[in-house]
C-alpha cells in the first residue's frame, strides 16, 4: 500500500444486508475501496488468496467454512490483517477471542440488532481499526493457538544481563526507600498494558508464570466489558497461575492475576485495594491503563513492575514514567515481536522505559526483578 493509495478490503460475511451496510460505511470513507465481497469462508479463503487486499473484515458465523476456520486457513497460507466483526454476546466473545488467537488483528462487536443505524454507532471504531489492520506486517502462522510456542525469532538480542535488570532509577523523595524494601509486607505488584494484538500476546505470555507467583498481577487490556470476563476465562484454562477479573473492593493478593473490566478503569487503593470506576474515558481511554499503573507506583513504589505490550495509541506511557519515578521497573515489548509499535513506542520514546526485550524474554527478566527486590526465599529459591 504505497503514497496515496487506497487501503483495499474485503468483506467477508453470509449477510447481504450487512455485506451492504458495511460496503456503504467503507465507500463514504476517504482512503477505502472495497475489491470483493464474500458470503462464507470459503470465498473469503479464496478471494483473500485471488484479491489479496489489505485487509479482510470477518463475520464469524458463516455456512460452509466458519470465519474461524477462514482465519486460520487465511493466516497460514495466505496471511492477511483480519479485523473480526462479531456479536457482543457471551458465544460471541469466545469465538472472536478464539480468532485472536489465531492470529485475527482487532475485533469490532455488532450492536445486538446489527440493523444499519447500530452498525453507524461503531463506524469510527471500524474504520480506524480497519486503517491500524491495514499498517499491520503479519506472517504465516496457524499456531497461535499452542500457548508457549516461541514468538519470531528475528527479535533483536536486547535483554538485559542478569545484574541490570535489577538496576532502578534513584526513587524521588517520599517515594520509598532501596528497591529490597518490603514495608508494610507489600509484594510485588506487576501491571501489564496492552492494546491491539494483546489477546493473542497475552496467551503466549502468561502460560510461564507458576502457580505461586510471588507478585500480584494487574492486565489493563483495552477491550468491551462484554469481552473481559469471557477472556479472563480463557486465559484462566491455559494458565496454572490463578487468573480472574477484577472485582471492586477486593484485595491484591499474590499468586493471582487480575484482568481489569474492560467497562471500568481500574486504581490500586492505599491499602491495596482495587477499585473500579466506570466514569468517562480518561485520555481517549477505558480503561485507562495510566491510571492504574500510576496508583501501582503509588502504591507498591520500588515493588512495582510496569510492562508495555503491543498496542495502538499512547496509553502506558505517563503511568510507566510514575512507575520508574517510583523506583520501579519498566519493560516494553519490542517492535519485532509486537502486533503494533504504538503504546511501547510511546513509552519507549518517553524516556520511561528501563529495557526493551523481545516478548519471550520479558517473564524472565520479571523473575530476575522479583528476586532483587523480594529475596529469593520469598520466591521459593533454595
Amino acid at each position: 500500500m504505497a503514497g496515496g493509495a487506497k487501503i483495499r478490503v474485503l468483506i467477508a460475511d453470509d449477510s447481504a444486508f450487512m455485506r451492504k451496510v458495511l460496503h456503504s460505511i467503507l465507500l463514504a470513507e476517504p482512503g477505502f475501496e472495497v475489491v470483493g465481497e464474500a458470503r462464507d469462508g470459503r470465498e473469503a479463503v479464496a478471494q483473500t488468496e485471488a484479491l489479496k487486499p489489505d485487509v479482510v473484515t470477518m463475520d464469524i458465523n458463516m455456512p460452509h467454512v466458519d470465519g474461524l476456520q477462514a482465519t486460520e486457513q487465511i493466516m497460514s497460507t495466505n496471511p492477511r490483517p483480519i479485523v473480526v466483526v462479531s456479536s457482543e454476546s457471551r458465544e460471541g466473545a469466545e469465538i472472536t477471542l478464539k480468532a485472536l488467537e489465531l492470529g485475527a488483528i482487532d475485533f469490532v462487536a455488532k450492536p445486538s440488532s446489527g440493523v444499519d443505524l447500530d452498525m453507524s454507532s461503531v463506524r469510527d471504531e471500524l474504520v480506524r481499526k480497519l486503517r491500524v489492520a491495514a499498517k499491520v506486517r503479519v506472517v504465516r502462522t496457524a499456531s497461535r493457538t499452542k500457548l508457549g510456542q516461541e514468538v519470531a525469532s528475528s527479535a533483536p538480542r536486547t535483554e538485559p544481563g542478569a545484574d541490570s535488570v535489577g538496576k532502578t532509577e534513584t526513587p524521588r523523595p517520599g517515594t520509598g526507600g532501596s528497591p529490597s524494601a518490603r514495608s508494610h509486607n507489600k509484594f510485588p505488584l506487576v501491571v501489564i498494558a496492552a492494546s491491539t494484538g494483546g489477546p493473542a500476546t497475552l496467551m503466549k505470555f502468561l502460560p510461564p508464570f507458576p502457580r505461586e507467583f510471588p507478585a500480584a498481577v494487574i492486565i489493563v487490556q483495552h477491550m468491551p466489558g462484554t469481552f473481559t470476563s469471557q477472556f479472563s476465562q480463557q486465559l484462566s484454562e491455559s494458565c496454572v497461575v490463578r487468573v480472574k477479573e477484577a472485582e471492586a473492593g477486593e484485595i491484591l493478593a499474590p499468586a493471582t492475576v487480575y484482568i481489569c473490566p474492560g467497562s471500568h478503569h481500574l486504581r490500586v487503593s492505599p491499602t491495596g485495594r482495587v477499585t473500579l470506576d466506570d466514569g468517562p474515558r480518561i485520555l481517549g481511554y477505558r480503561p485507562c491503563a495510566d491510571v492504574t499503573l500510576e496508583t501501582a507506583a503509588d502504591y507498591a513504589g520500588p515493588l512495582s513492575i510496569g510492562v508495555i505490550l503491543t498496542g495502538m495509541g499512547n496509553d502506558g506511557a505517563r503511568g510507566a514514567q510514575a512507575v520508574k519515578d517510583a523506583g520501579g521497573l519498566v519493560l516494553a515489548q519490542d517492535e519485532a515481536t509486537s502486533v503494533i509499535f504504538g503504546m511501547n513506542a510511546e513509552a519507549i520514546r518517553a524516556g520511561a522505559v528501563n529495557h526493551v526485550l523481545p516478548l519471550e524474554k520479558i517473564f524472565s527478566a520479571i523473575e530476575k526483578r522479583i528476586l532483587l527486590v523480594y529475596g529469593a526465599a520469598r520466591v521459593g529459591a533454595p
